[in-house]
């Protein structure tokens, strides 16, 4: 990646934010609930165009408030935002002169949901990424419909008429966005995904382009949602998580994870060498669930503690044991050490570097750090450790070593 976009390297940690018409139906229409994630119902219980347009009508989004939605991920330690500016259904969150099916048009609400947003990013220091499902639009009958083949459909005529106007259309009208979220290319073909990648980067050449542009084309790999590489991964990537089980609203949906969770799963990302984009799913009024606040606020306390064995880490080597309590992040010349289970001691081996300093990351508290080699040649720590606090779901132990680079030492035994 290019320096401009050390941003996003750096980052590690980023809100989603699926919002549509689907929020309004919150995963049931007519008395029977979707058995899938609940942005998709329109598509899994076959409700036709025709049918779900009528909910535009009924699209107002009193509650969705911009400024609390930012300020909201400031305080949770996320770097940046992505928001659907239109997702499978075809309905647009912004002022489009392509379709009149958009929140600015043609609901009562007469909103632009993107520049509310755009403009909130920018009063708390947020880059903006956008999502745009380029392939499928299932309001659209000649695009991509998962399921359905690309016979009896002219894909090229959706892809001109809608798909590559509305994409200019934000890459022009809402400033410099640090990328453009594609989502499921289907069918497309390498030629379209390059056309795509060479409109974006032809408009704005320091935009991101996520790995579902399809065909390879994107700049880091997008992993399956949810989805986390076993081992460190070689190349830029980015984890798509949801917080419950769905990523457009469902109020059927209360499998909440827990901050432990989360940061859990962060540090995981992270060690790995990728960033965390985790979600939260709107109601159909516009407003953020409670379950999703209250963990993104104890999350935003680890991160005001901890960030910094987070924030501009790199991906570290592989380590020779599986420990199942914790794992490592670091810096040049500083390795974290990240404790998630109730211990009075940490015991490592084969670590290379020459420990210089050990403190609790937290509160800057010194700690005993005892090395020596074992019988069999390797190198050992020995960290004795303090007592948790009661909301310390990640006790995070800083080492000083010598050298900038960690290096893990192979097993001599």
């Amino acid at each position: 990646m290019e320096p401009s976009t050390s941003w996003w390297m750096d980052g590690k940690f980023g809100m989603f934010i699926h919002w549509g018409l689907y929020s309004l139906l919150a995963g049931e229409y007519q008395g029977t609930c979707t058995d899938n994630i609940a942005e998709w119902i329109m598509h899994d219980l076959s409700i036709s165009p025709a049918e779900y347009r009528n909910l535009a009508r009924q699209f107002e989004g009193r509650d969705f408030d911009a400024e609390r939605i930012a300020s909201l991920a400031k305080e949770a330690g996320m770097k940046y935002l992505v928001f659907t500016s239109k997702h499978h259904e075809g309905f647009s969150l912004f002022d489009s002169d392509v379709s009149d099916y958009s929140s600015k048009r043609g609901a009562p609400c007469k909103r632009d949901f993107v520049r509310e947003l755009r403009e909130a990013c920018d009063r708390h220091g947020l880059v903006f990424g956008l999502y745009y499902s380029q392939a499928q639009d299932w309001d659209d009958s000649d695009a991509c419909e998962d399921g359905i083949g690309a016979e009896d459909k002219d894909f090229e005529k959706y892809f001109r008429n809608k798909c590559i106007p509305q994409l200019t259309e934000l890459l022009t009208k809402y400033g410099p966005l640090g990328l453009i979220w594609l989502d499921t290319p289907m069918y497309m073909t390498k030629e379209q995904s390059q056309e795509l990648r060479d409109l974006i980067k032809g408009l704005q050449p320091d935009c991101l382009i996520n790995g579902r542009i399809g065909n390879g084309l994107g700049d880091y790999m997008t992993t399956g949602d949810n989805f986390i590489p076993l081992l460190p991964y070689p190349a830029p990537f980015e984890v798509p998580a949801t917080i419950n089980s769905t990523w457009g609203y469902n109020k059927n949906d209360h499998a909440w994870k827990s901050p432990k969770q989360i940061i859990r799963s962060l540090v995981k990302i992270v060690s790995r060498g990728g960033n965390y984009l985790l979600n939260i799913g709107p109601t159909g009024t516009g407003m953020v669930p409670q379950p999703s606040v209250d963990v993104l606020k104890a999350v935003g306390s680890f991160m005001a503690k901890n960030g910094e064995s987070i924030y501009g880490t790199k991906r570290m080597p592989l380590y020779p044991y599986d420990i199942d309590w914790g794992y490592f992040t670091a810096k040049p010349g500083k390795l974290y050490i990240h404790i998630f289970e109730e211990m009075e001691r940490a015991y490592l081996l084969n670590i290379a570097n020459k420990p210089l300093s050990c403190y609790r990351l937290s509160d800057k508290s010194p700690l005993t750090l005892k090395e020596r080699v074992t019988c069999e040649g390797d190198s050992s720590w020995l960290i004795t450790l303090p007592k948790r606090e009661c909301d310390e779901y990640d006790q995070v132990i800083c080492v000083e070593v010598e050298g900038d680079d960690i290096v893990f030492e192979p097993i001599r035994g």
